[in-house]
């Protein structure tokens, strides 16, 4: 049987139903979004903004709802375009049905984002109109245009950011320096591009590393500078422990800077990461001005790095130890739930071993009159005792023998290295008993270890070295300014003056003094 095809007419009548033209105006808006703050951008921001304006109140079927934008913002993402997501929202509540936008790389550079706010508008009656690429995404093929337009801006993003991050790594492995204003105080751009020491903000830095050394911890510096008002960094009117203890560790503030301390694990998200090892780092010594002297800055860091307790009315044992076992003694509560609650301190290992330790365990009034006692002792002869504090000074920077010790390590290193490498470079020139070869090498590498070991070993001695000087000058400064005797316990004085109470077995205590001084009781 062979097929037959009948082609029935369509019926040419207009329905009664058909809808007669629409005087309904479309609600539209427009949306305007530059990536930076440059000048020629933010006139490029302000035209696109007047351009959409005028155009969408030229059309008498449209009616103009707002001009939403962002400025400064990158286009990777839109989690942060606040203009952006009014936008949506505003679209989304039913107060537009056109978004008119100059193209798909200015709505997003993210494919993602771009095609689910696009069906998210979509399902909801509202169109988007693309100038650039002249697509409208109520056109059968405007999401497969989309599609393909914003895969290519996503790329375009990935390579830029390619770009950024190669210059950056460039720079810093040229040990060019840069960093960010608003997380470093003490420094501003300075008119040739680079930067320079802002000095009113470097007396912050300096008064932050004075507090410190005076004995006071991170969380008292940051309750004093905002109690003083002083802006942090990043301009909070707060600070915090945090805040504080970057400052002290940052090593810009002696005249150098650490590079690539983090990194951008994602063009997408900016998201920055730590480095621990994942990428090279670069340290430049002396990259420019200073604002704290670099042997002070590194007397700060072995302070932080022992992390050295700091004395207040509720923490004398980080300097008392127990005379028995040299252990340090801790805080105790007795009668914890009763009227009868105090506060004492023993030996933190007194019932840890079988022979337990004989000395006995102290009180606040106790450990009170020690100190005032003694520091009195310390004032009432305070002429004779600045006399004797400013001799040991002279005497202990006179000495040179620590820093020539470290200067003939860091030339045997120099040696050691030297035949390192010329072993190296002659092994891989000139056949050689491999064997040999081994063991000349390894026995190198040791000399090394163990010279570079003695020079750290030697250059903290250097740095407590310093520290010793820096209280003794401190002890001069405060007894010299103390001119009656104190009446109750002074945390400043005792931090500053007190090295250590050793507590002996029947009572007795050894005061050990930050000038070498001790006072038995």
């Amino acid at each position: 049987m062979t097929k037959k095809i009948i082609t029935i007419e369509a019926d040419k009548r207009l329905s009664n139903q058909s809808k007669l033209p629409s005087v309904h105006k479309r609600k539209v808006a427009g949306y305007a979004r530059v990536s930076t703050d440059l000048e020629d951008q933010a006139s490029s921001y302000e035209t696109q903004m007047n351009y959409y304006e005028s155009y969408i109140n030229s059309r008498s079927d449209w009616e103009f709802v707002k001009m939403y934008s962002d400025e400064g913002i990158s286009g990777t993402t839109t989690k942060k375009r606040l203009g952006f997501q009014e936008m949506v929202s505003d679209a989304m509540d039913g107060k537009i049905d056109l978004i008119i936008t100059k193209s798909v790389s200015r709505f997003a550079r993210n494919t993602v984002d771009s095609l689910s706010t696009v069906r998210q508008l979509k399902d909801k009656g509202v169109e988007i109109y693309f100038e650039k690429e002249n697509i409208w995404t109520f056109d059968s093929k405007g999401e497969l245009l989309i599609t393909i337009m914003s895969s290519i801006a996503q790329e375009e993003s990935r390579s830029i950011s390619e770009n950024v991050k190669w210059a950056k790594r460039k720079n810093a492995a040229e040990g060019k320096v840069t960093f960010s204003y608003s997380t470093v105080l003490g420094f501003k751009q300075s008119e040739d591009g680079g930067f320079e020491v802002d000095k009113d903000e470097a007396r912050i830095v300096e008064y932050i590393f004075s507090l410190f050394l005076k004995g006071k911890n991170p969380n008292q510096i940051a309750r004093e500078l905002t109690e003083k008002n002083i802006k942090t960094p990043a301009g909070k009117e707060k600070w915090s422990y945090g805040s504080v203890k970057s400052i002290l560790q940052n090593e810009k503030y002696k005249g150098d800077a650490l590079l690539q301390k983090y990194y951008s694990v994602d063009f997408l998200n900016k998201q920055q990461k730590k480095n621990e090892g994942e990428l090279p780092q670069y340290y430049v010594e002396n990259s420019h001005e200073a604002i704290i002297d670099k042997e002070i800055f590194d007397m700060v860091q072995v302070q932080l790095r022992h992390n050295t307790k700091w004395a207040t009315e509720k923490n004398y044992f980080s300097k008392i130890e127990c005379g028995c076992c040299g252990n340090k003694y801790c805080r105790y509560i007795w009668h914890s739930n009763s009227k009868y609650k105090r506060h004492i301190y023993r030996c933190s290992h007194k019932y840890k071993d079988k022979n337990k330790c004989q000395t006995p365990h102290v009180t606040d009034e106790d450990i009170q009159e020690w100190i005032v006692d003694a520091l009195n002792q310390q004032i009432a002869n305070k002429e004779e005792i600045i006399d004797n504090l400013g001799i040991l000074v002279h005497q202990l920077e006179s000495n040179m023998t620590l820093k020539d010790e470290i200067n003939t390590l860091n030339n045997k290193l120099t040696v050691v290295q030297d035949e390192v490498e010329n072993l190296v470079y002659t092994n891989s020139k000139l056949a050689q008993d491999q064997s040999n070869y081994q063991k000349i090498y390894d026995k190198l590498v040791k000399t090394y270890e163990k010279l570079e070991l003695l020079l750290e070993e030697k250059k903290e001695e250097l740095v407590n070295y310093h520290i010793r000087i820096q209280n003794l000058k401190s002890c001069i400064d405060i007894i010299g300014k103390q001119d009656t005797l104190i009446r109750e316990f002074n945390p400043t004085l005792f931090n500053i003056l007190i090295e250590k109470i050793v507590i002996e077995t029947d009572k007795r205590i050894t005061i050990h003094f930050t000038d070498g001084k001790i006072l038995y009781r």
